[in-house]
């Protein structure tokens, strides 16, 4: 037991470390080219670097044998009464408390201080908690997902013309913000749960929806709040670059965060293990071994979630920070969209969310939708958000330019895919902005922005919205490539019937 646990730490660290390094070497080659780093800065990238494959081998480990079976345990349980309102309870209950819990969040609610932080991330959870129940409604009443997308994104751009307008960025990179790497695996698996117990045709297709739809609860939640508080502003506050001369005061800077990780990720993990132990306590579902496993997997998701965050806060944030800001202040300002659209391309694949629901993508449809094929229409999506990012920086246009054309094409494609890819495509926006987005990303935006003398608020922050919105586009295209690609094999084979029909009129004729 002890030696298959090590065999496969070893293959979740090398895959980690596959998909880390193409990153690593990019920044490695701009520090030497176009954006030179100090010898503090790079320090501490390369130390955040080590922490980040170790972190990120780890905590998939660790979803796989705990977060993933317990979510998916709830949703089962949940799916089995025969009454509505307790699931619809449970479900209402679990949103709120794990959102309150994300990490993620308490960064946005620094973003807008005139609103007091619990205020903020109460109306958030709520909004999520209301989307959970909504989510479930949808999967009971057979409502399919893109209706329900449509519906809700309507009120959302309906409601963008009463926000002030430096609130907007702020309320789309909220739905990015609130599915963070907790969250994400455990909402997936209790969405897989929820419809494993239906043996009809939707039911694979639904399990897939729920990180879309609980994306939309925060930015409808922050849009509410900019609307009946009109008198509240939104900042930021600056990056400031660590300054650091010797790796044992990089170091030192690393072991002064890890406690506060350290609490901030047990704080996180703690109500789901909570209403976890309640729910087993009242069903009994799982037995003795199998809790124990999901006990050891919890303590990896823990220690590899503390290492990642330490490695991309403290190590990523400044690199992302002065890269931004080196390549604006230079004559060749215009390189910010390439650069951009490089680091989003390689990047996308060290989000940790990222690879969990690669993977069960590829299990719940057979192999049909593979791995390989998530990750590149991810990494497509994300270049060409960086770059429409890097676009708005330059050029000062207003985020609703490309986020309203953008989601329209989105919705629309909805009707012509499979449902199964539109589950997986609008969760892919939530999974692809996670901490990766918000620690490297958007300082690079935001250092970018300060250099060229442009407005933050509304031309930096949104890269979180525009990375969420270009997946669902990415991914269903591959939906609609696979349905042209299938039918195309039908008609192959049909008209290789028929002449193979022909083929055999023609030798009994000769005969």
């Amino acid at each position: 037991m002890h030696l298959r646990h090590n065999k496969l730490i070893q293959e979740k660290v090398m895959e980690s470390l596959s998909s880390v390094l193409p990153i690593t070497a990019i920044v490695l080659f701009i520090s030497i080219t176009v954006a030179p780093l100090t010898l503090g800065t790079m320090m501490l990238f390369l130390f955040g670097a080590v922490l980040l494959i170790l972190g990120m081998g780890l905590f998939t480990l660790g979803v796989d044998m705990s977060m993933i079976p317990m979510g998916d345990g709830i949703g089962i349980q949940i799916s089995k009464s025969r009454r509505i309102i307790p699931p619809l309870l449970v479900c209402f209950i679990l949103g709120i408390v794990i959102t309150i819990a994300e990490p993620d969040l308490q960064v946005l609610a620094e973003q807008l201080p005139s609103v007091p932080n619990m205020t903020l991330i109460l109306v958030v959870a709520l909004g999520v908690g209301f989307f959970l129940v909504v989510s479930q409604l949808r999967m009971i009443l057979g409502i399919p997902l893109s209706y329900t997308l449509l519906f809700f994104y309507a009120i959302v751009f309906c409601l963008t013309f009463f926000v002030p307008n430096t609130f907007i960025p702020a309320a789309f990179d909220s739905g990015g913000v609130t599915t963070g790497p907790i969250t994400v695996p455990f909402i997936m698996a209790l969405g897989i749960g929820l419809a494993a117990i239906r043996s009809d045709k939707d039911s694979s297709s639904d399990s897939f929806g729920l990180v879309a739809l609980c994306s939309i609860g925060p930015i409808l939640a922050v849009m509410i709040l900019g609307i009946v508080m009109p008198g509240m502003d939104s900042s930021y506050s600056p990056i400031i670059i660590p300054d650091v001369s010797t790796t044992k005061e990089a170091a030192a800077l690393f072991a002064y965060d890890i406690p506060h990780y350290i609490a901030e990720v047990a704080i996180a993990l703690l109500p789901i293990v909570a209403i976890f132990a309640l729910l087993q306590l009242i069903f009994r579902r799982f037995r003795g071994h199998q809790i124990g496993r999901m006990l050891v997997g919890l303590i990896y998701t823990y220690v590899g979630l503390v290492l990642f965050l330490v490695g991309v806060n403290v190590g990523f944030m400044p690199a992302g920070a002065t890269i931004g800001a080196s390549i604006a202040s230079g004559s060749s300002k215009w390189l910010l969209i390439p650069i951009g659209m490089l680091a989003g391309y390689f990047i996308v694949r060290a989000e940790p969310a990222v690879q969990v629901l690669a993977r069960q993508v590829e299990k719940i449809t057979n192999g049909f939708i593979p791995q390989k094929a998530i990750n590149q229409s991810l990494a497509i999506g994300m270049a060409i958000s960086v770059g429409l990012a890097m676009l708005r920086i330059l050029t000062g246009i207003s985020i609703l330019w490309i986020l309203i054309p953008g989601y329209m094409v989105a919705l629309v494609m909805t009707f012509f895919v499979p449902q199964i890819f539109t589950g997986v495509a609008f969760d892919s926006g939530g999974v692809a902005s996670g901490p990766m987005t918000t620690t490297f990303l958007l300082p690079f935006a935001m250092g970018a922005c300060e250099a060229l003398g442009g407005n933050v608020l509304t031309d930096a922050f949104g890269i979180v919205a525009l990375v969420a919105m270009t997946p669902p586009c990415t991914i269903q295209l591959l939906g609609l490539y696979g349905n042209w690609k299938s039918k195309h094999a039908v008609k192959e084979k049909s008209v290789f019937k028929e002449l193979e029909s022909l083929e055999s009129g023609i030798i009994y004729w000769e005969v």
